[in-house]
């Protein structure tokens, strides 16, 4: 865990001198040095106080990297295709449980030939267009503004069935697990 580069970035983006951290908190400049150059791993009641005298949550300091805000640019999203129809699919942003995407259908497209499954819980909005969604038994058609949500472990289906194109917000919730495995 990188605690001290944390700090250090923070400080030196709030303009917060070692001096200052070190007045409000107690600690020595020797000592703070050690903890930014992750020289010496302080006890959480530190981190407390310097996260206090930071004015950042106790947890914010023990991110990592990864877990931090992740940023994509609109003009920066990988797009794939997916399926015999080659849906566009612009990837929007992700987590370890979670990614998002939006989904373009063409009139008549849909999701497969056939409803599928896999491991997951999904949410739609619809952004634009007309589509048909099937699970199992149930089905509805949804229209832009609607919205709706599923277990994607039974085998569901959607399709366009309007007369322009569709583009549907995916967000797909999967264990982490799960996620490593791909599915």
């Amino acid at each position: 865990m990188d605690i001290g580069s944390n700090i250090r970035a923070i400080r030196k983006r709030k303009k917060i001198t070692i001096a200052q951290i070190c007045e409000e908190t107690g600690l020595s400049q020797g000592f703070l040095s050690q903890v930014e150059t992750n020289k010496t791993s302080p006890s959480i009641a530190t981190l407390e106080s310097i996260a206090q005298a930071l004015r950042v949550p106790l947890a914010y300091l023990l991110l990592k990297k990864e877990e931090r805000m992740q940023i994509v640019r609109k003009d920066e999203r990988k797009v794939t295709t997916s399926g015999a129809e080659k849906l566009r699919v612009e990837h929007l942003s992700s987590t370890k449980n979670m990614r998002m995407m939006l989904v373009e259908l063409p009139p008549g497209a849909s999701t497969g030939e056939a409803p599928h499954a896999h491991e997951g819980e999904e949410v739609h909005v619809v952004i634009q267009g007309r589509i048909h969604a099937q699970q199992g038994e149930d089905w509805a058609e949804f229209d832009a503004g609607d919205s709706f949500s599923w277990n994607a472990c039974t085998p569901h289906i959607v399709k366009n069935i309007g007369e322009e194109l569709a583009i549907v917000l995916i967000s797909v919730y999967t264990e982490a697990d799960a996620a490593d495995r791909g599915l």
